[in-house]
């Protein structure tokens, strides 16, 4: 614990400094986090911002935030 850090995160327990890259730097956005671990000329660099799953699949999110509707309920709290 703590003693780690890279696309596993840093295993602190500080869910703030998850995407620290290799430079020691803090990123907000996934997509510079895992362009930070990019090997150069390796594969292209991602965009800035990751497309939503469920704009693909229409009637996904609906799906999912019914079955995620149980998660947040009283069975759980």
């Amino acid at each position: 614990s703590g003693q780690v850090r890279g696309l596993c995160g840093t295993f602190n327990g500080d869910q703030r400094d998850e995407f620290t890259t290799p430079e020691g730097d803090v990123e907000t956005e996934v997509a510079a986090f895992a362009n930070a671990f990019r090997a150069a000329g390796d594969c292209p660099a991602l965009g800035p911002s990751i497309p939503d799953p469920c704009d693909g699949f229409p009637g996904s999110r609906e799906r999912a935030e019914a079955a995620c509707a149980v998660l947040m309920g009283p069975v759980f709290q």
